[in-house]
């Protein structure tokens, strides 16, 4: 029996900020959108390569502070574009080499959600 990647249902409250975040400055692309009637509350999909997470501002939806790991090709270049560009307040430092053989860069979405983004040191040293 097969199974599938998991896709994370994040929580947001603000759908121009998390738009911002993702689309612009993550550089995720949308999936799809999703309303029930347009003045209800956004579910959408974002992409970027072989990554979905799915956005909910409905309740029960995920709660904000979730943590999500997030597999990168290289993280040194990922932090590289991020530090790039702005968005509000989030500035990613550098990666940082963990004891459990990762390199890990992490950022908080506008919903206090953690994303870690990480290549695992022996595909760095590759």
């Amino acid at each position: 029996m097969g199974f599938g990647a998991p896709i994370p249902i994040l929580r947001s409250f603000d759908e121009r900020r998390t738009k911002a975040f993702y689309l612009d400055f993550l550089g995720f692309e949308v999936g799809f959108e999703h309303r029930f009637a347009p003045d209800m509350p956004l579910y959408m999909e974002v992409r970027r390569g072989g990554c979905a997470l799915h956005l909910s501002e409905h309740y029960g939806d995920g709660a904000p502070g979730m943590a999500v790991r997030i597999a990168v090709d290289d993280v040194f270049a990922y932090a590289a574009e991020l530090q790039s560009r702005a968005f509000e307040n989030a500035r990613p430092g550098a990666p940082v080499t963990q004891d459990w053989g990762m390199i890990e860069l992490g950022v908080h979405d506008p919903s206090h959600n953690r994303l870690v983004f990480y290549t695992p040191v022996a595909a760095a040293e590759a």
